[in-house]
């Protein structure tokens, strides 16, 4: 079965990257997998209030990849695979590559203005030493556009 990676998080580019992960996977009898990113908090406060802020940043990803996952299955009617990771996004995803070798390709959108961003950056510059292919769907295609090319 192939498997779509995608990165789930509250920017249009995740949507776009989600709706062709989703239209994709449907097409070739595939399913995807949503990884929700927490990013490691970059001050010290006290032990209790750290545990709190980390807490609450876990909570929103976890809402946020339930949030899709539960649209995507609606559309598709399969129930797509769900992580959340604390750290460093770039290692982060390597990791999830790494562990999950049924992983058909990773699947980034690029913004549609200006510079690309920061993990599309960062990975295409890494493409030729992923486990997998590397989908950069462009962030200003349209529902009619994504779905006539997944």
């Amino acid at each position: 079965m192939r498997v779509y990676l995608t990165i789930i998080d509250e920017t249009e580019e995740a949507r776009v990257a989600l709706r062709f992960a989703a239209r994709r996977a449907a097409k070739t009898g595939g399913m995807v997998h949503l990884l929700a990113l927490v990013q490691p908090q970059a001050f010290n406060a006290f032990g209790g209030v750290q545990a709190t802020i980390e807490e609450e940043a876990r909570d929103r990803a976890e809402a946020l990849a339930s949030s899709a996952a539960g649209e995507l299955a609606y559309e598709s009617g399969k129930m797509p695979q769900i992580a959340v990771r604390v750290g460093d996004a770039q290692k982060v995803i390597a990791e999830y590559l790494g562990d999950h070798p049924e992983v058909a390709a990773l699947v980034l959108s690029s913004a549609a203005e200006g510079t690309p961003g920061p993990l599309v950056t960062h990975f295409t510059q890494k493409a030729g030493s992923l486990p997998c292919p590397l989908f950069i769907i462009p962030g200003g295609l349209s529902e009619e556009e994504i779905d006539r090319l997944s």
